[in-house]
């Protein structure tokens, strides 16, 4: 099929991927402009412009596609099917109906539960079991269009949203692949209304640990916001970023050091697997300690 193909981050990356693989036709790659980035601030092109580039396809990165010079040119793309994942922009209904087929949405979550920006953070912090990716057929709403295809993966006890993104981004290029591939037989299934649930922007004012929560909340908090914007809390006198982290037991005042980076909670215990010092990487929690004494309480 010839594929107008829309994502920004590393997680469309894979799909992208798998859609030149199946031997598809992408007559363009859409995403977000280049950002400045870094420490001297250059502009630096996103995770799909970079990847488009060395696949040698055209790319495109307009700020918005609401002008009629950008919907047209678009549209005179003449593809089959646009398929988007984490785009980044709001896509208006000529955009929406100028492929032959529509618009694919690739969204990481089991659909209506999670529209919305942060399906992966939300799914870990909400304590679901499982999460998973959808293929809908896009409207104008939010989420809101009928899924043609749909698969589950387990959320373990151990996961981050960095593990669970890497494993929904490769579930998302296996359906989009499959997707296309049985297009005219699959029967779009409309989303109940019962259930529906938004996964808003993650805040960073939510990142600070309340040692008060109970264990499994800490614990969820740690997970599903690690690597980002990542959880953390204060340590004497520098902030500790927590990356990875299990249930524990022992009881113990809130924020209180149980030993080896085992910290008491509101009820129960959270054991810290991966922390990171200010201006320091990352480090297993055994490595930390051998050059660093935690404080008696953490706030």
């Amino acid at each position: 099929m010839r594929i107008i193909f829309m994502g920004t981050p590393e997680f469309s990356v894979p799909v992208l991927d798998a859609l030149v693989e199946a031997g598809h036709e992408i007559a363009c790659v859409y995403c977000q402009p280049p950002r400045p980035a870094g420490r001297g601030k250059k502009e630096r092109p996103t995770p799909v412009h970079t990847r488009a580039t060395a696949l040698g396809l055209p790319v495109r990165h307009p700020t918005s596609l609401r002008n009629a010079e950008a919907q047209a040119e678009f549209a005179a793309l003449k593809a089959d099917v646009a398929v988007v994942v984490a785009y980044g922009l709001i896509l208006p209904q000529p955009i929406l109906d100028a492929p032959t087929h529509g618009c694919l949405n690739i969204h990481a979550s089991l659909l209506p539960r999670w529209r919305g920006a942060a399906p992966i953070h939300r799914a870990i912090l909400a304590g679901d079991t499982e999460t998973g990716v959808c293929i809908m057929q896009m409207d104008a709403g939010l989420d809101t269009g009928p899924v043609l295809l749909r698969a589950a993966t387990p959320i373990g006890p151990q996961d981050t949203t960095a593990r669970l993104h890497d494993r929904l981004a490769a579930l998302g290029a296996e359906k989009i692949v499959e997707a296309l591939a049985r297009l005219p037989e699959l029967t779009p299934v409309p989303q109940p209304e019962d259930g529906v649930t938004y996964a808003a922007k993650i805040d960073k004012a939510e990142a600070r640990i309340d040692w008060t929560a109970p264990a499994v909340e800490v614990d969820r908090r740690i997970r599903g916001l690690s690597p980002f914007p990542g959880a953390w809390c204060q340590a004497g006198e520098e902030r500790l970023k927590l990356i990875e982290s299990r249930l524990a037991e022992g009881e113990g005042a809130p924020g209180t050091h149980l030993g080896g980076l085992r910290i008491a909670c509101g009820s129960g215990a959270v054991q810290v697997l991966t922390a990171q010092r200010h201006g320091k990487r990352a480090m297993a929690t055994e490595d930390l300690l051998r050059g660093y004494t935690p404080p008696a309480i953490f706030t």
